[in-house]
């Protein structure tokens, strides 16, 4: 048995790094280690990503979403200008391209405005025209505040630092198989061995629910694992998008519906649809894990969701297939574009909370216990959030 830790973090995405880093910064003299099943640093929904910086737009104002969004945004740009990461806030616009629409924008201009970003604007036909050229639409809102990074980039400064300047250990090729609590300490065993910890935080993403039974066997949450897939843009039409370019999202789905982003990198991503995946790391259509799937067919909660939703995951379905169909709904936003315009680009998985009984869970979810705190839902926009979420779970470790 190797000595006792002051913390283990069980999960190397970026929400484990940030939080490593804020604890780390509060106690430098902390013993703590991260525990990563695979090779790297951010394998997974770090990432896999779209690399926005979300300002905090679509949250209910009070919730951990538009709380940790705005906070985590602010610190998010302050730790890429301390380590000299390169980001753009090249802002992005919302677009409304029937008049059914329109209601639910001025909606979400309300709802930015109740979280503080005054400087979003409303537009019209004319204006957009003049912010993205080939971009159709009748009434829009310009969202300055967004922008664009590289996650990965982000998380592998965060791991960087956390080692060599706090002198924390990353343990890579881990897998957790289980957890112990004897008397006043937690016992993580994995693949390989057996730590020990005064405290331990789940920041397993894809599996944050079967990470968080082995400490809470009666846990009514099921992470289900919906695939997001992109095309990207030939270069010789990269002049369709300048920046950023969304739909006005279905205020009843959690997913923004397929849109336009400039990467940090370079290129333009237009995407993602939302489909079911048959594995939680199922970044293909042949990625198929029987037992995984038979979970999530069988959970009562997405039972219940995919009795409301059958009509939307049906078409999300046939855009995963039908390169014209996802041409199609990306024309809402630029008519002129063709399918022979985009190649197939990258994936990613969302970890999504699902509830046995009340289906989506909406919101960020951190549940505490005594020696454990189980972050057990973090999707988008966790990435930016993540230093935020890692000062709250901090926060929750100290008490």
């Amino acid at each position: 048995m190797s000595k006792t830790q002051d913390i283990i973090i069980i999960g190397g995405g970026i929400v484990g790094l940030a939080t490593a880093l804020q604890l780390l910064r509060k106690n430098p003299s902390l013993d703590l280690t991260i525990i990563e099943k695979e090779r790297t640093v951010a394998a997974h929904q770090t990432g896999h990503n779209s690399g926005v910086i979300h300002s905090g737009l679509y949250y209910k104002p009070g919730s951990l979403k538009a709380q940790n969004c705005l906070l985590g945004y602010k610190l998010l740009l302050e730790f890429c200008e301390q380590e000299n990461i390169p980001f753009d806030l090249c802002g992005k616009i919302v677009v409304a391209t029937r008049e059914d629409e329109i209601p639910r924008l001025k909606d979400l201009h309300e709802r930015g405005m109740a979280n503080g970003l005054v400087k979003n604007t409303w537009i019209g036909a004319e204006e957009i025209k003049e912010i993205e050229p080939h971009c159709a639409g009748i009434s829009g809102l310009r969202v300055p505040y967004t922008g664009i990074v590289d996650y990965k980039v982000v998380s592998e400064k965060i791991a960087e630092i956390i080692q060599t300047r706090f002198g924390a250990e990353i343990h890579f090729g881990e897998k957790v198989i289980g957890i112990d609590r004897k008397e006043d300490l937690m016992h993580v065993i994995t693949e390989k061995q057996t730590l020990q910890a005064k405290q331990i935080i789940n920041c397993a993403g894809l599996y944050s629910d079967k990470v968080a039974k082995f400490t809470v066997p009666k846990l009514d949450v099921k992470i289900l694992p919906f695939r997001g897939e992109y095309y990207e843009l030939k270069p010789e039409k990269e002049y369709l998008v300048k920046n950023l370019i969304y739909p006005v999202p279905d205020p009843a789905f959690p997913f923004l519906g397929v849109h336009f982003t400039r990467m940090i990198g370079g290129g333009v991503e237009a995407g993602p649809n939302a489909v079911l995946a048959f594995a939680r790391e199922g970044y293909t259509k042949s990625d198929i894990n029987v037992k995984e799937l038979t979970e999530t067919l069988m959970w009562p909660g997405f039972q219940k969701i995919a009795v409301k939703y059958w009509q939307t995951g049906f078409g999300e379905f046939y855009r995963s297939y039908s390169k014209k169909a996802f041409t199609k709904a990306l024309q809402r936003l630029i008519p002129e574009l063709q399918p022979n315009d985009m190649v197939r680009g990258a994936a990613g998985v969302r970890a999504q909370a699902c509830h046995r009984t009340d289906g989506l869970i909406d919101d960020f979810m951190i549940l505490q216990e005594p020696g454990v705190v189980n972050v057990c839902n973090a999707p988008s926009p966790a990435a930016t959030s993540a230093l935020s979420i890692g000062f709250t779970v901090a926060g929750l470790i100290q008490k």
